[in-house]
């Protein structure tokens, strides 16, 4: 009982917002001025917190003449938030990469196409472990588990897949699935702080990975930058081209205020971990998510980097059947005019 109340009571300092009851049956599409919202768990999504905390997409949708009355729903792992969009129960979606990607691929030259319209900013997965023996993922062996958001398909997934392959060889991305176990962040980082389950590994975010760093139990086996030879906008946010085409203003106005609030949390670190404590009701530390915040490895950009690479490989073990040529193949062009990847 002891552990188990361990375990809660660190799910609980980091203090994000349950995930929401399982998607209702699928919503008619909603007319311009209504934008659902749906975000996940970590110190990237921050944008988000600042537009809803300062109303950005409501002053931006005044300004171009429109009330527009915003909903935010929290939900966990790519495959939740893909099922969402497509109910029509989402206007605006948020996950890692490799969902996007697949998404993409399954819905192109469909009336559900979908593409990016912004990133979350470049930030590192971290691999961690507990399990002193592993220094590489060489070490981990039948008795480890690692635990993602969503095993197999979630951009941690990915990640690890990635660097199997480039440890073991091609044709061998898929040799450490068996030991994936699907966790939402908070319950993952507060098992492998327990050490008492069996989880020993953990591929991360922030603020998790960095929280999980500061015990001195804990240490990085990698960093996906590792993996990919520099920085990675690992998340994204899209919606679908009908969306757009419907709903101009209510799409312009999100754009508009996405991109100024990822500039202002750039610039007012301090005021945006603030604003991350107190919509997320966090018992973290606003010191630390501050110093999260700041990491040097993180870039605030709502254009993708690296993004073709994870294209690459999903395309070369099977998981989507195109191959993009150019970041813009999966964009609206709003962002087509800076220098992606």
């Amino acid at each position: 009982m002891k552990t188990r109340r361990t375990v809660l009571g660190l799910a609980a300092a980091l203090a994000l917002a349950p995930v929401v009851a399982p998607i209702l049956a699928a919503a008619p599409a909603q007319a311009e001025g209504v934008l659902r919202i749906a975000q996940q768990f970590g110190t990237l999504y921050t944008p988000f917190h600042v537009m809803k905390e300062k109303g950005l997409v409501e002053q931006r949708g005044k300004a171009l003449g429109i009330d527009i009355k915003v909903e935010w729903i929290q939900l966990s792992g790519g495959s939740a938030v893909n099922d969402a969009l497509l109910a029509g129960n989402i206007d605006i979606a948020s996950a890692g990469i490799g969902p996007f990607l697949t998404l993409w691929d399954k819905t192109r030259g469909t009336s559900n196409a979908v593409k990016i319209v912004g990133a979350f900013g470049a930030q590192p997965n971290y691999l961690l472990t507990n399990n002193p023996n592993v220094k590489t993922i060489k070490d981990f062996t039948e008795k480890d588990k690692i635990a993602m958001p969503v095993a197999g398909v979630s951009v941690q997934a990915r990640i690890l897949q990635l660097a199997a392959e480039q440890t073991f060889g091609p044709g061998n991305a898929k040799k450490l699935d068996a030991l994936m176990v699907t966790l939402p962040h908070p319950d993952a980082t507060a098992a492998l702080l327990s050490g008492s389950t069996e989880i020993t590994g953990y591929l991360s975010n922030a603020p998790f990975q960095n929280h999980a760093l500061k015990d001195p139990k804990i240490h990085k086996v990698f960093s996906s930058y590792d993996i990919f030879g520099g920085p990675v906008t690992p998340t994204v946010a899209y919606a679908t081209v009908k969306f757009r085409q419907d709903n101009p203003k209510t799409y312009k106005a999100f754009l508009e205020a996405f991109e100024e609030a990822t500039k202002w949390v750039e610039q007012n670190k301090k005021e945006a971990a603030d604003i991350y404590v107190k919509v997320e009701k966090s018992r973290l530390d606003p010191a630390f998510v501050a110093e999260v915040l700041s990491d040097r490895d993180t870039q605030y950009t709502l254009v993708p980097l690296g993004t073709l690479k994870f294209a690459d490989f999903m395309n070369r073990i099977g998981a989507i059947k195109a191959k993009p040529t150019s970041f813009k193949d999966f964009t609206f062009e709003d962002l087509h005019s800076a220098s992606g990847s």
